[in-house]
């Protein structure tokens, strides 16, 4: 049996409601039979505009300025979809807000429906009423057929705003009908232009803001979501049986993001050495961020395997050759392993800062940095030499990325440098401060030295013996 081809007629509608000129009768013809013959939509001036009258403006026009800009340009109207049985069912008329006719496409079910369902159409007009007023039954419950319908509507439309027609005497039906989906319904007994037109402009900002909501909602779910991956994907420092203290300070450079480019870890082996790493990827992107935290993971695999220094380095950088997503992307690295008693470590550089030391009683200084080798992922048969370091007794150990050190000084092109860091964390230290609280001062400083927040990631690691 074919399938009727659906029709589209143009109404001639009034904004308000009130006395209709004749002229305002529907001017569509549709040739032949219902459902046998092409849709007709012949578009004319509006009556009031073709007498050169305004367009009456109490209610505020359909359509004025409130059209979401996916369902189609404005200068092409307003078009609505009534979807009833009764193809001769009467919509009450209405002008958009600029005096021209208000598209209306009827279809008879949801076949012909999703065939008309296109993105210039701003609403969805479901009649729920039955065909003749006869054949309504005030003991209708409101659970049945029709709003299966409507809800396989709402599956067929999900971004478009639906207004369920029903009879009064059908008002049970109705307001279950907007606990299933619709934006709201109206009774048929009371409808009119100035009704319909102000439920159908309601229906489409009501369904805008829902849409907006939903996915306000569903980015800041998603945000969380994020937000506890990267929490996660930050080291926990393991150093049970030590009496070194571990402070850390992170600070990405992407906006609202927690994890970035730069990546530390500290843990301890068995043997009692404390191992600490830091490192920075190239880049400020997620994928570097997310290189990142497979170098800070393969690391503490091959340091608990037992690897150290020139081995360990030329280990990860056979990982960075497999994980990065171009040849370009290289990392920079700093280890240290400090033996159990703390009075000596091993320092192996990969293009890395040299770490700052402050032993007790003199003022911080830089480790000696010419012995180090290139960063990982530069050179494929590079070598990184480990030079050892005498700590003495009471000592801080501070490691860091470059975001420390590359901010400005002022308005001018002068960077901080490691001169300027070294001095500025020997001030705070001069001042009593430690752990936590010097790491958190000078990167404030360091901060307001470049006149905002700082552009590279930043990450600042401290060990302290006592």
């Amino acid at each position: 049996m074919p399938v009727p081809v659906p029709h589209q007629r143009t109404v001639v509608l009034p904004h308000q409601a009130g006395p209709v000129d004749d002229a305002c009768a529907p001017d569509a013809q549709v040739a032949g039979a219902p459902g046998a013959g092409a849709a007709t939509d012949r578009s004319a001036p509006a009556p009031e505009a073709a007498a050169g009258r305004n367009v009456p403006a109490t209610e505020p026009l359909l359509g004025e300025e409130q059209v979401p800009a996916e369902r189609g340009p404005v200068n092409q109207g307003l078009t609505l979809l009534l979807i009833g049985e009764d193809p001769n069912s009467h919509v009450p008329d209405m002008w958009d807000w600029a005096g021209r006719k208000v598209r209306l496409r009827t279809a008879r079910n949801l076949t012909e429906a999703e065939r008309l369902l296109t993105d210039d159409v701003h609403c969805i007009l479901l009649d729920l009423s039955p065909a003749e007023p006869a054949d309504r039954d005030p003991e209708r419950t409101g659970t049945g057929d029709e709003l299966g319908t409507l809800r396989k509507v709402l599956r067929l439309a999900p971004s478009h705003a639906v207004l369920v027609l029903t009879y009064e005497t059908d008002a049970e039906r109705a307001a279950e009908a907007v606990r299933v989906g619709a934006q709201d319904y109206l009774f048929r007994d009371e409808l009119d232009g100035a009704v319909l037109s102000r439920a159908v402009r309601y229906a489409v900002e009501r369904k805008r803001a829902d849409l907006a909501q939903r996915q306000l909602t569903e980015s800041r779910m998603l945000a969380q979501e994020n937000a506890r991956l990267e929490r996660g994907l930050l080291p926990t420092p393991l150093l049970d049986g030590s009496d070194l203290r571990f402070a850390a300070c992170y600070r990405p450079g992407r906006s609202r993001a927690l994890l970035g480019g730069d990546f530390y870890d500290t843990v301890r082996t068995p043997d009692g050495t404390v191992h600490a790493m830091i490192g920075d990827v190239c880049g400020h992107g997620p994928d570097e961020a997310a290189l990142g935290v497979e170098l800070r993971i393969a690391w503490r695999a091959l340091t608990f395997a037992g690897l150290s220094g020139d081995e360990l380095l030329a280990t990860l950088q056979k990982v960075l050759e497999h994980e990065r997503s171009d040849d370009e992307i290289f990392a920079t690295l700093c280890t240290v392993d400090i033996s159990a008693d703390g009075h000596h470590a091993g320092l192996s550089l990969a293009g890395h800062p040299a770490p700052l030391l402050a032993r007790a009683g003199l003022p911080p200084q830089l480790l000696p940095y010419e012995f180090g080798g290139p960063a990982l992922g530069l050179l494929p048969n590079a070598r990184w030499p480990r030079r050892q370091v005498e700590l003495g007794a009471s000592w801080s150990l501070m490691m860091y990325t470059d975001g420390l050190i590359e901010g400005r000084i002022g308005k001018g092109n002068q960077r901080l440098g490691q001169e300027g860091m070294t001095e500025l964390v020997g001030r705070r230290m001069a001042a009593g401060l430690q752990g936590e609280e010097l790491l958190d001062a000078a990167v404030r400083e360091v901060r307001d030295l470049n006149g905002g927040e700082l552009t590279d990631d930043v990450a600042v690691l401290l060990l302290d013996r006592r």
